[in-house]
């Protein structure tokens, strides 16, 4: 396909605490809408590149501060997408805390969803969104969720969570991460056990796609 013939991909942020729901609300829309028509970006995947830390050094860093993140990355492939070309977006290995070596080839769709903790944080990245979206849910459960996630799925110990929890991650959120809200188009509570919203939002995806 020429690039001529390609529409501008809808470009959707989704912002939010860690575990607050954004990758159900996300999970839910390439379920309602279909693959063909949307495309998920997580921005895990732009973790920086840590090759050169050793493991300990790599486990003790802040992955919840903007820091974290390769926002020139980022912001390229994202407007690569938007031009109607496809980008190599890499992938993040949890265990070793650095990217691996592996690539995810992502074509532009109708709908391109860029999902992640601070996605509304970076100005320049945040003013390439045409829907912002805030998935907003209590600490707490946050809290719980985290917990379990991390034991099933990356391997870690609750001390390690708990450590992580208190140390970095909730006050990275208070600092950088609530702030974001206001950037917010559309606040989800619940995430993605708000159904109401949910159909509001895949009432809007869906009018794109149709």
């Amino acid at each position: 396909m020429s690039r001529e013939n390609v529409t501008r991909p809808f470009l959707i942020g989704v912002a939010g605490g860690t575990c607050s729901g954004k990758t159900t609300v996300t999970e839910r829309l390439v379920e309602l809408v279909g693959s063909d028509h949307l495309a998920l970006i997580k921005q895990d995947a732009y973790y920086v590149d840590r090759s050169d830390q050793p493991f300990d050094e790599r486990t003790q860093a802040n992955y919840d501060h903007p820091d974290a993140f390769d926002w020139d990355l980022t912001f390229e492939q994202l407007s690569t997408l938007l031009t109607g070309r496809g980008v190599d977006v890499p992938v993040y290995d949890y265990p070793n805390h650095n990217r691996s070596k592996d690539v995810l080839r992502i074509e532009p769709t109708r709908i391109v969803v860029f999902e992640g903790i601070l996605a509304l944080y970076d100005e320049k990245l945040r003013d390439l969104f045409d829907l912002r979206i805030f998935v907003d849910t209590d600490a707490d459960v946050r809290l719980i969720r985290r917990l379990e996630r991390d034991v099933r799925d990356r391997g870690r110990t609750p001390e390690s969570i708990m450590r992580q929890y208190m140390t970095t991650v909730r006050p990275s959120h208070l600092q950088f991460i609530e702030p974001t809200k206001r950037h917010a188009d559309v606040i989800i509570p619940e995430g993605g056990h708000n159904d109401r919203a949910l159909d509001v939002l895949v009432a809007r995806v869906n009018s794109l796609v149709s």
